[in-house]
């Protein structure tokens, strides 16, 4: 059977960053509760961190780290809490939208993790102090690299060598993989489930 996917395969990113050193940031702060009412997944990147980014008028605020361009990439480092607040996966459809594949914080809420892990953007949860050194890294050149490497859970700061693991449930590893949200992993299985099936007595 050929193998459909929801998203881009996810192995190892290699990215400069984008810094959000703040604290439980929640889910009405990545994406307002105003523009909930699309049912798919595109157009919510446009309005991450709406309220941040943009004033009254429309016109972006100078000093929102979104609207910098001395930073870029497909990594956010977020503070500790990300993702906290309600359990809306538009927050999460914004951060895959806009163009982010990986969050690194020191903690996350577990629903967002949750959300992000089903749509391919990949939470990674450091400790504090590793959480800290990456900012430090990145105040100090823009130009940072990180290395989050799936297959051997690991991020690296490729320009110090300093490096953590990451914990990840491994069904969610396996399908980040492969692309796969859990819809996808039940269709490309479908014909071993349809064998087990024949097997049981009737």
């Amino acid at each position: 059977m050929q193998q459909t996917m929801a998203y881009d395969k996810f192995e190892i990113l290699k990215s400069t960053a984008v810094p959000l050193p703040i604290e439980n940031v929640d889910t009405d702060q990545i994406i307002p509760a105003r523009f909930l009412k699309a049912t798919e997944r595109k157009g919510f990147g446009d309005n991450l961190f709406r309220d941040w980014r943009y004033n009254g008028d429309d016109t972006p605020k100078s000093d929102f780290v979104l609207n910098n361009p001395t930073y870029s990439g497909k990594i956010l480092i977020g503070g500790k809490n990300f993702g906290s607040g309600s359990s809306r996966e538009h927050a999460a459809w914004a951060v895959y939208d806009y163009g982010f594949r990986c969050v690194i914080s020191s903690f996350f809420a577990d629903i967002f993790k949750g959300n992000c892990l089903n749509i391919g953007v990949l939470p990674v949860q450091v400790s504090p102090e590793f959480s800290e050194k990456i900012f430090e890294e990145i105040a100090a050149d823009s130009n940072t690299e990180i290395e989050v490497n799936l297959p051997n859970q690991t991020v690296t700061i490729l320009k110090t060598g300093e490096q953590e693991s990451f914990d990840i449930n491994g069904y969610k590893k396996q399908n980040m993989l492969n692309g796969f949200d859990d819809v996808d992993y039940l269709n490309n299985i479908k014909d071993d489930i349809v064998e087990f099936a024949k097997e049981l007595p009737l």
